[in-house]
């Protein structure tokens, strides 16, 4: 039987304020959804993005309209109140993340990966510690889920969809590492991943890439944190070959 190792007091904390910081972000994009929604029912549409959309609304509910009547203007204008409030919440729970992963170690050198930044790093730090739970970087990215499910029969092996187990918050940081890094293609060679990159985006379709990709940094990253040392391109690139 494999337990699961016991979190330290200062773990839990860590873990607790990216889960706030989940639901927080979680809100803020019902909220924004819902802006939408209503803006796009009356016919005004607005770039996808939410920093076109905090830029662009405040102009929309200014000028006079017949297309939005004075109530809906209320409520959208309630909407955004909410989302500037949950973006001062956002804001300062990530700055004290931040704050907290850069007089971390582990933290520190998980930060030399590509795509990693704080968040990220004191994410890993909360919920595995130092690592030491795992034998392998594969171990890791299985409970991530980032691993295809595998039906077997006789000496046939199907890879399928990636399991989506374990780990849903980790595992979505890291895809979102990965597309960081995908849309970089200048920092590829300076990092070790160009040859890597270059031979499976021939093969593969850019979704299933970037999941690639996602696997990959995860097991650097485990790697990185569990045996002590920062991330070194020139390493990994011999490696690689």
């Amino acid at each position: 039987m494999k337990f699961v190792a016991t979190k330290t007091v200062d773990q839990l904390d860590l873990q607790a304020m990216h889960r706030v910081r989940e639901r927080l972000v979680s809100q803020r994009t019902g909220i924004i959804n819902q802006i939408r929604a209503f803006l796009l029912k009356r016919g005004i549409a607005v770039r996808q993005g939410l920093r076109f959309l905090r830029s662009e609304l405040p102009g929309i509910l200014a000028r006079p309209s017949g297309v939005l009547s004075p109530r809906m203007v209320r409520i959208i204008e309630d909407l955004a109140g909410d989302w500037r409030r949950l973006d001062e919440r956002i804001e300062g729970l990530s700055n004290e993340i931040e704050a907290i992963a850069r007089r971390d170690a582990g933290c520190e050198r998980l930060i030399s990966v590509p795509g990693i930044g704080p968040i990220i790093s004191s994410a890993m730090v909360a919920a595995i510690g130092a690592g030491d739970v795992f034998s392998k970087g594969r171990d890791f990215a299985a409970w991530l889920g980032l691993v295809p499910k595998q039906i077997s029969t006789g000496d046939r092996t199907i890879l399928g969809k990636i399991s989506k187990r374990g780990n849903r918050y980790l595992r979505v940081l890291f895809v979102q590492a990965a597309w960081v890094v995908l849309i970089k293609p200048k920092s590829w060679e300076r990092h070790g991943l160009k040859s890597w990159i270059e031979v499976a985006r021939k093969r593969l379709h850019r979704n299933v890439l970037a999941i690639a990709l996602a696997n990959k940094l995860a097991r650097i990253a485990w790697s990185v944190l569990a045996h002590g040392r920062s991330f070194e391109a020139r390493k990994h690139a011999e490696a690689a070959t």
